[in-house]
Order: structure tokens, then C-alpha cells, then sequence
């Protein structure tokens, strides 16, 4: 399904994300612009419309209007420092495994907000990168990562605890250097680890509300 850019309504304009709905049946609201005084009948109407598009669940972020929050996106940055003892072995991510890579991500992200689903199309973009990589050890897998240049898209692991190990692993790649990434105030966890690896909350992104 795809996103609306401008969703244009007598009281205003939204951007409309609508591409989750076939995968997590949740949909995300972008306020552009509202007329004066009608920013809750702009959502309103929004929600409407994605609800009769089939989501579940719709989330809104728009200026200071505010509902019941149901996260915050969070930018964090560190240095990139590596622990050889806790690094991994890397294999890239290839045009043969390219749909396993991307499988394997959306599986263990489905419950994760502000993880967007991967679909095919964004298979050549994966391999372009050059910054896709399955981590194992002795033979096992242990989960996955994507870098492009020093922002980490996407991290995700397959055996409970290896977060850190894969963290390690990734950041080998761009030893010393600024890494930047994108968590959910929701994923307590991997804020977490990324604050014992010493990163820091730089920026709120965005906030989503759902209800109005």
C-alpha cells in the first residue's frame, strides 16, 4: 500500500504513512498543515480514512495538539568503540541472501516501533549500501545489522542477549567514528544497551499520539 504525501481535506494537509498496514495494520498520521482551529478535525478525518483503509492502529504526530502518547523517537550518538572480545564474525549481506537477510529483519522487528517493515523493493538498497551484514558465531547466527556510512538503520538479534556482541560487531566497521541511530522511547532495552555502550539522547525526533 502505498503512503499519501499530501492528504488535502477542507480543514488541512497530512502526510499519511500507509505502508504498515498490510504487515502490523498500523498506519501514521504527519500533520502539514491545518487550518486555524481545525487541527483535531483534520485528524479526526485522517484516522477515518485510514481506518477504512484497514488499520488497526493509528498513531498522529502534529505541532502542540497532543493526545495520549504512545512513543517518542529518539536520535542517539557515540563513539564508535569496539571491543574485540566481543566482536563476531561479519558476512555481508549478498543478491543470494539478500531475502533471508530481509526476513529475518522483519521477523524480529514486527513489535518494534518506528521499525518500519522491509519489502522487496528495498532489496537493491540493501545490497547498494554495502552495509548489510549477517553476525555469527562459531557457525550460529546471532542476529543482524545495517550501516549506511555512520547511522545505523537497523539492528535486530536472533539469540537472547546478543545485542551487545552485534553492537561491538558493527561498530568495528567505524571504529572511532560518530554513530548515529533511531530508538523508540518504548524499546527500554536497547536504550539500555546503547547507553551502557555510551551513547546519548541528542534529539527528540517526533512524537506519536494515538487517540483524540
Amino acid at each position: 500500500m502505498k503512503d499519501i504525501p499530501f492528504f488535502t481535506t477542507e480543514y488541512g494537509v497530512a502526510s499519511l504513512m500507509l505502508g504498515e498496514i498490510p504487515y502490523r495494520q498500523e498506519a501514521y498520521i504527519r500533520v502539514v498543515e491545518a487550518q486555524s482551529g481545525q487541527m483535531e478535525n483534520l485528524i479526526r478525518e485522517c484516522v477515518g480514512f485510514c481506518r477504512a483503509a484497514g488499520a488497526e492502529r493509528i498513531y498522529w504526530s502534529a505541532g502542540d495538539v497532543q493526545g495520549q502518547l504512545h512513543a517518542s523517537v529518539y536520535q542517539m550518538q557515540g563513539t564508535a568503540v569496539a571491543d574485540s572480545q566481543k566482536q563476531e564474525h561479519l558476512f555481508p549481506v549478498t543478491e543470494q541472501t539478500v531475502k533471508r537477510w530481509r526476513e529475518i529483519y522483519n521477523e524480529r522487528m514486527r513489535q518494534v516501533d518506528n521499525a518500519a517493515t522491509l519489502t522487496a523493493a528495498d532489496e537493491p538498497k540493501i545490497l547498494q549500501s554495502g552495509g548489510a551484514y549477517f553476525v555469527h558465531r562459531d557457525g550460529k547466527l546471532l542476529g543482524l545489522f545495517w550501516l549506511e556510512d555512520t547511522k545505523l538503520l537497523g539492528i535486530a538479534a536472533t539469540e537472547p542477549g546478543a545485542g551487545e556482541r552485534i553492537m561491538h560487531t558493527a561498530m568495528s566497521l567505524i571504529e572511532g567514528a560518530t554513530m548515529t541511530l533511531e530508538v523508540a522511547s518504548t524499546n527500554e532495552k536497547a536504550i539500555a544497551l546503547y547507553e551502557r555502550l555510551g551513547f546519548v539522547k541528542t534529539k527528540e525526533l517526533r512524537r506519536w499520539y494515538e487517540g483524540i
